[in-house]
């Protein structure tokens, strides 16, 4: 058990199951350099921790505090799949950025303070310096299958050192006088 799941034991929170996609033209994370993308994650389909909600409007079916242990639930589902792509949550420098959805009644307007379970719970895990992340938090008419909210999420992880090219290893040295390999001869 690595570093941030230490955390989340003494904190008493599990890891659920990451639940496949649902059609093979879309995938939970792409990886572009270090950089992982993690596609919506939400409250529908299948049941939540900590007892959370899963359908519903902010502001008429669901509350404010409901909607916040959604959200903080949906950021559990998003480390469930960071670690399934990158075998472990310690691999994760920081936080990058949050986009939060929330399903909202006319006239509720704490959509940040909703979107704040997910950010309160990388904020705990990896601290001001790597857990503060630049986020969006926007009220939506509707999410499919009526889900409470939807989050997308962007991180950044640390370099995979690879065997022989990981940077600082040194390179053979080759014999003095000899042309490096593949190298056209010199014109005297």
């Amino acid at each position: 058990m690595g570093v941030i799941e230490g955390k989340l034991a003494k904190m008493g929170l599990a890891l659920p199951p990451v639940h496949p996609f649902p059609s093979p033209n879309r995938i939970p994370c792409v990886q572009v350099g270090n950089v992982l993308f993690l596609a919506g994650h939400s409250t529908a389909r299948h049941p939540l921790a900590l007892g959370a909600k899963n359908a519903g409007k902010v502001g008429s079916e669901v509350t404010e505090q409901e909607a916040y242990l959604a959200a903080r639930a949906v950021a559990l589902q998003m480390l469930a799949t960071v670690k399934l792509h990158t075998g472990d949550l310690d691999r994760v420098k920081r936080v990058i950025r949050l986009l939060g959805m929330v399903n909202s009644a006319p006239g509720f307007e704490r959509q940040f303070a909703v979107i704040d379970g997910a950010s309160d719970l990388f904020y705990e895990l990896w601290g001001p310096e790597r857990g503060a992340h630049a986020r969006a938090a926007v009220g939506v008419a509707e999410l499919p299958r009526r889900s409470v909210l939807e989050i997308i999420g962007e991180f950044e992880l640390h370099e995979r050192e690879l065997a022989g090219k990981a940077r600082g290893v040194p390179r053979k040295k080759r014999a003095a006088g000899k042309p490096a390999r593949g190298a056209r001869p010199r014109k005297r």
